[in-house]
């Protein structure tokens, strides 16, 4: 396998279109048609992972946070930077960044951080796009319909709704006739054949298509595939940055932040607002989120839990009547990654080897009160 067969797959997951405007995410340094056989997974892709990367043999660094997330004017060797940019060029390893688009991406950073507390009924907090949904109509041999139907529905094809494999399927005859140098499954070059072949059609959200015309090439039997792509007028699930849903049972602020610290397993949280607060609603955004207060007011939720909150975000927000729980950046985004490794360690089957980075990823540590 290459470096691009990894970074379809995951971009199947989490296309590069949901990032958020001006996000560098994608191919940061490497190649994509360099050979892969092992992956490793981290949160950020600092000099001491790509150490690690490297000493493990791996070909592929998959990261959340961007290594060229800001221009750089030089590669300058005396700087950790400098030195991880250096270091992974010279070692053949390739870099892929999966910022704000794993953010959004359903069951990436925001998804994983929801079911991590238990919340229910779970809505995207602010919606940054709504994609366009597409027709495929295919033409396929009655032998291999169903292989097709499957390998489309896989890539993402057949959705609608709370149902998947949602397609419609017409009988008929098909005609062609193969023409000199072609090699045809069915007939004979210069005969006029007739065929039994099945019309099936079915909805593509826009960022899956690719990826779905892909795989019914490979499954489909011709040599030369008749499909059609139609743009309807209609737009997909809502997608964007951020989560809110409920708790199975109300609890007071103050426990729900011992909750979302258990939750996280991590050694702290802070929080700010009435620590007897009824919390119901929650809101989740993964990173540095005091930006959308405002969104997770307008959506009922009496408490955000996101990172990187300043005195005055936390005293801002309690004044509009919104508390918020701080945790790390770190604690909010690591679970994300971990499941990731998994989720990419199932799709490849062995053909890959996925490791997670080891080590302790959070720069931040915690005073204990002792006495």
């Amino acid at each position: 396998m290459t470096v691009r067969d990894v970074v379809q797959l995951l971009e199947s997951w989490a296309p590069p279109a949901l990032a958020l405007e001006g996000d560098p995410v994608g191919l940061q340094v490497g190649s994509l048609n360099a050979r892969c056989a092992r992956v490793m997974v981290a949160l950020d892709p600092s000099l001491a992972v790509i150490e690690q990367a490297v000493a493990a043999r791996c070909d592929l660094l998959v990261t959340h946070h961007e290594l060229l997330y800001r221009p750089m004017a030089c590669i300058d060797r005396d700087t950790a930077r400098g030195r991880a940019v250096a270091l992974a060029l010279s070692e053949g390893l390739t870099v892929y960044a999966m910022h704000t688009n794993w953010d959004i991406a359903e069951g990436g950073v925001n998804d994983v951080l929801a079911e991590r507390l238990g919340l229910a009924d779970v809505q995207v907090l602010d919606v940054t796009k709504r994609e366009e949904l597409y027709k495929l109509v295919v033409f396929v041999p009655d032998s291999h319909h169903q292989a097709v139907l499957e390998a489309v529905c896989a890539a993402g094809a057949g959705h609608i709704g709370g149902y998947s494999h949602c397609t419609f399927n017409i009988a008929g005859e098909g005609t062609f006739q193969p023409l000199p140098g072609s090699q045809p499954f069915i007939g004979r070059v210069g005969a006029l054949e007739r065929v039994r072949e099945t019309r099936l059609e079915t909805i593509v959200p826009e960022s899956r298509l690719d990826g779905v015309v892909r795989a019914m090439k490979r499954v489909h039997p011709y040599e030369e595939v008749a499909y059609d792509v139609y743009p309807l007028k209609l737009s997909g699930r809502p997608q964007g940055i951020g989560r809110v849903g409920n708790l199975p049972a109300p609890m007071p602020l103050l426990a729900f932040a011992r909750h979302v610290q258990q939750a996280l397993g991590t050694a702290g949280v802070r929080f700010g607002g009435d620590p007897q607060l009824t919390v119901r609603r929650v809101a989740v955004l993964g990173g540095s989120g005091r930006s959308w207060v405002g969104h997770a007011l307008r959506a009922g939720a009496q408490v955000l839990v996101t990172a990187d909150c300043s005195h005055h975000d936390v005293a801002d927000a309690w004044e509009a009547g919104l508390a918020v729980v701080d945790a790390t950046h770190a604690a909010l985004e690591r679970p994300a990654m971990e499941r990731l490794a998994r989720r990419l360690q199932e799709a490849l089957q062995g053909q890959i080897e996925v490791r997670l980075a080891e080590g302790p990823e959070d720069p931040f540590q915690w005073v204990s009160r002792t006495g």
